[in-house]
């Protein structure tokens, strides 16, 4: 089984959203409300208050899936958030040993 974690912008929810409901044997997801800034070598700040301040608002997205379908979220992922400008965002997915749905039986 595969993690997929992702960092979007909020505005890229509605549109992510939908077009994963229409992959077949999408396991659901879990969104959380983040905030995070970029590396420093990306934007140009002015001043130190600037630095301290710099926290713009994203959504974490986590998915628990099979293997197969993994390649499949990613790319769909990128598709419907990428703008091509700084802070859009990153994916990621991590190997999970094991993992049990609670409603399924195991």
């Amino acid at each position: 089984m595969i993690e997929l974690k992702a960092i979007i912008r909020p505005n890229k929810l509605s549109a992510l959203r939908l077009m994963l409901m229409e992959t077949p044997d999408f396991p659901g997801m879990t969104v959380t409300r983040v905030e995070g800034c970029s590396a420093p070598s990306k934007t140009m700040k002015a001043n130190i208050r600037e630095e301290l301040t710099d926290y713009s608002a994203k959504i974490r997205i986590e998915i628990v899936c099979n293997d197969e379908i993994a390649e499949i979220l990613m790319e769909k992922i990128v598709t419907v958030c990428k703008t091509g400008q700084v802070g859009d965002g990153v994916v990621w997915y991590t190997s999970v040993p094991k993992a049990y749905f609670i409603s399924k039986s195991t």
